[in-house]
């Protein structure tokens, strides 16, 4: 493999994910680095390469703006293909180039460096995947979820369908994961509603990488005759799911997907609206394009005479990548604001996280969920909407809203 420099954020993807840099100075006034872990290559390339490109948009955006309190912003990005090893590799090699903050990518990689980014006090964030339990910032110091965890994920779930169906006690609930940490991870919220509403949960687990699930949508159609499905599949899961649920007869609008199986790519492989009308996803960022920040990097690329990436068009990725860099970037300018300029460690970039709210991202507009990240909650509240596909279009259907956080406290009490 060749050493590759990455100069501030203007190498894109072609330059990026080969997983060497040259090394980094912290000195006052360098430029600031970041590392972001990334599939382009493996099992979620669907979702990764949208959403890694658009993190190099916004920090590449920041940057022509003057970057960050007059200090340029370092994106290293290193393509894991979703494999454990290598990012544990790129972790390592990421704290060798003097990064200060980590954005995260794959719930398996949370889980194997969760513990490092404690001893080694280097703060990062996972929104929407990774270890539920760590809402609770006292427990995990270093980690955040800053968006809607697969706890609250499965919680709004469960009360969407509720509302939909008229009540949850005595009903029937499926759900149907992909069998790995990601989709295992929603089930004790799952399974602490059941008892407490009074109704039936029965799980249906899938392979990875869940291209196959004929035998699984078999049995919810035909034998078990859920009231409703919840389904935390992703990858090309997604859309072999509404393909295989649509062929069974089995009704859209009775399915509600968690957040990573609810893309306009996914709606787009299960063959459009006339396969996928009806179905409903969760989503903790704004979908389509119309938002500042997203006609600002239109401009950009504009100015530069170059088209639009086709990337753009996969609005939720596009946009919850976006959300995930914005909230880096904040961070980092608060705890820069604090150091008046100077040098900035981990502890300053956590320090800076938990100072987050709603009117911290207000540029953003309604792409971003009104959170408030403190101290005790690193995830800011775990605030969802749900879109259905209309005419192969997502329309939003519900406002930001959060459910049981008691259970969910619960739940993550007993956990830790």
């Amino acid at each position: 493999m060749k050493r590759l420099w990455i100069k501030g954020a203007l190498a894109l993807s072609a330059a990026l994910g080969m997983g060497l840099y040259a090394p980094q100075s912290m000195a006052q006034g360098s430029d600031i680095v970041l590392g972001v872990l990334c599939d382009r290559t493996g099992p979620t390339q669907s979702s990764g390469v949208i959403m890694c490109s658009a993190i190099q948009d916004y920090i590449k955006l920041v940057n022509l703006r003057g970057g960050v309190e007059g200090r340029k912003v370092r994106p290293l990005e290193i393509d894991t293909e979703y494999k454990v090893p290598q990012g544990v590799e790129a972790y390592e090699r990421f704290k060798k180039e003097g990064a200060v903050s980590v954005l995260l990518y794959g719930t398996p990689h949370v889980q194997s460096l969760q513990q490092r980014m404690v001893e080694d006090k280097m703060p990062g964030t996972s929104p929407g995947f990774g270890t539920a339990n760590a809402a609770d910032g006292v427990k995990y110091p270093y980690l955040f979820p800053i968006a809607a965890t697969f706890y609250s994920q499965g919680a709004a779930a469960v009360k969407f369908a509720g509302d939909k169906i008229g009540g949850l006690k005595g009903k029937k609930i499926a759900f149907l994961y992909v069998d790995n940490p990601t989709g295992r991870e929603p089930l004790p919220v799952l399974e602490a509603l059941a008892k407490r509403e009074g109704f039936e949960l029965k799980t249906f687990s899938v392979p990875p990488p869940g291209i196959e699930m004929a035998a699984q949508v078999i049995d919810i159609s035909q034998r078990f005759k859920p009231d409703f499905l919840i389904s935390n599949l992703f990858g090309r899961a997604p859309s072999v799911g509404i393909k295989a649920l649509k062929r069974v007869g089995f009704p859209m609008d009775k399915v509600v997907s968690l957040a990573w199986g609810a893309a306009e790519s996914d709606i787009e492989a299960a063959g459009g609206g006339d396969v996928a009308d009806g179905y409903y996803g969760l989503q903790f960022a704004g979908v389509g394009d119309n938002y500042q920040v997203v006609k600002d990097i239109q401009a950009m690329y504009k100015s530069e005479g170059k088209p639009l990436p086709k990337v753009m068009e996969s609005t939720v990725y596009y946009n919850r990548a976006l959300f995930h860099a914005a909230i880096q970037i904040e961070a980092l300018r608060l705890a820069l604001k604090k150091s008046k300029g100077g040098k900035v460690t981990g502890a300053d970039i956590k320090a800076g996280f938990e100072s987050i709210s709603k009117d911290s991202l207000a540029s953003l507009g309604d792409l971003v969920p009104p959170l408030q990240i403190t101290p005790a909650d690193h995830e800011g509240g775990g605030w969802i909407q749900v879109f259905q596909v209309q005419k192969g279009k997502f329309t939003k259907v519900t406002d930001w809203f959060n459910a049981y956080p008691d259970v969910k406290a619960e739940v993550i009490k007993q956990s830790n």
